[in-house]
C-alpha cells in the first residue's frame, strides 16, 4: 500500500482525530491544535505554548486537550475560551502525552514516566472522571502511548512504546480498568499512536521502522504501509472512516524540527472502516 500526502509543513504532528468533518491534530513544536480538511486546507484552532498532545471531546461537545509540559488537561468551551480541567501532576511522573475520552466523558491519560535527562521509569495512567475527580489508574507501563476504546465501551487498549506491545483492559462500570492482559506482542516493531477498526484490529504507527501496520489480537500483522518518514500516529477517518491518516516526521526530537517543518499527514484508503474511540 502506498500513501498520498495530504499536508506538509508540520513540525511534529500527534494525536490525529476525525471530528466534525475534519482531521484534528496537535503539533508539538508549532505549539498548536490544528485541523485539516480533505482538500488539504489547514486551520489553526488554538495556540498552546505548553505543548499540546492528546485530544478528545466531552459529551457537551467541548474539546479537552493534554497540555504536556504542565501535566494537565484543559478544556475549550463553545465560546472558544480555554479553562483548566484537570491537574495530573501528582500522577504523571513525566510529560503527559496521549489520551482517549470515553463516551461518558471519562479520560484516560498517559505520560512518559520520566523527564528528559532522567533515568528511565515506568508510568501510571491517570483517570479523569466527568465530575472532575482525578485518580491513578494501572501502573507499571513501559511508556504508555496511543490508547483506544472499543465500540462497546467496555475494553481499552494502550500501546506501550518501550515494551513493544499492546495491552488490553476491561473498563468497569465505574470507569476503572481491570483484567490486564496482553493484546499483542509486537516483537521488533514499536507502537506509538493507534486506532481501531470495525473488525477489532489495531492500526499501529511505528516511529522506528517507518511503517504503519495492522495487527490482530494475538500479534498477527495483516497489513503494512511503508513510509518515507517515521510514523508517529494514525487515525481512520473521512466520511466513511475508511481513510487511514498517518502522521509522519523524520524524528520526534525537538532540535531543529520547528525550523525545518518536514512533518506530514499522509493518507491511505482502507477496506475496513474505523470503529470505537477516538
Amino acid at each position: 500500500m502506498k500513501s498520498e500526502v495530504l499536508l506538509t509543513g508540520l513540525a511534529f504532528g500527534e494525536s490525529p482525530r476525525w471530528y466534525d468533518g475534519k482531521l484534528w491534530f496537535s503539533d508539538f513544536y508549532r505549539h498548536g491544535i490544528f485541523t485539516v480538511d480533505l482538500a488539504g486546507e489547514e486551520e489553526l484552532i488554538l495556540e498552546v505554548p505548553t505543548q499540546p498532545s492528546g485530544l478528545g471531546w466531552l459529551p457537551t461537545g467541548d474539546l479537552v486537550f493534554v497540555s504536556m509540559l504542565d501535566r494537565s488537561l484543559k478544556r475549550i468551551s463553545s465560546d472558544g475560551q480555554v479553562h483548566p480541567y484537570a491537574d495530573l501532576s501528582e500522577i504523571a511522573t513525566g510529560p503527559c502525552n496521549d489520551m482517549v475520552v470515553s463516551s461518558d466523558g471519562t479520560a484516560y491519560v498517559g505520560n512518559f514516566g520520566f523527564d528528559e535527562g532522567e533515568d528511565y521509569a515506568r508510568a501510571s495512567l491517570a483517570i479523569v472522571y466527568p465530575d472532575g475527580r482525578v485518580v491513578a489508574g494501572p501502573s507499571g507501563f513501559d511508556f504508555p502511548n496511543g490508547t483506544v476504546i472499543d465500540p462497546t465501551g467496555r475494553r481499552l487498549i494502550v500501546a506501550e512504546s518501550y515494551g513493544s506491545r499492546l495491552t488490553a483492559f476491561d473498563i468497569e462500570k465505574d470507569g476503572s480498568l481491570t483484567a490486564r492482559r496482553e493484546f499483542a506482542d509486537l516483537g521488533k516493531r514499536v507502537p506509538d499512536g493507534i486506532c481501531l477498526d470495525a473488525q477489532g484490529a489495531v492500526w499501529v504507527a511505528d516511529p522506528v521502522n517507518g511503517t504503519c501496520f495492522r495487527v490482530l489480537e494475538g500479534g498477527e500483522v495483516t497489513d503494512v504501509v511503508e513510509l518515507e518518514l517515521n510514523c508517529f500516529a494514525c487515525m481512520l477517518g473521512g466520511p466513511d472512516r475508511r481513510t487511514l491518516f498517518v502522521v509522519t516526521a523524520p524524528t520526534s526530537k525537538a532540535n531543529g524540527l520547528a525550523a525545518r517543518l518536514d512533518g506530514r499527514i499522509e493518507t491511505v484508503q482502507e477496506e475496513v472502516p474505523g470503529a470505537g474511540r477516538p
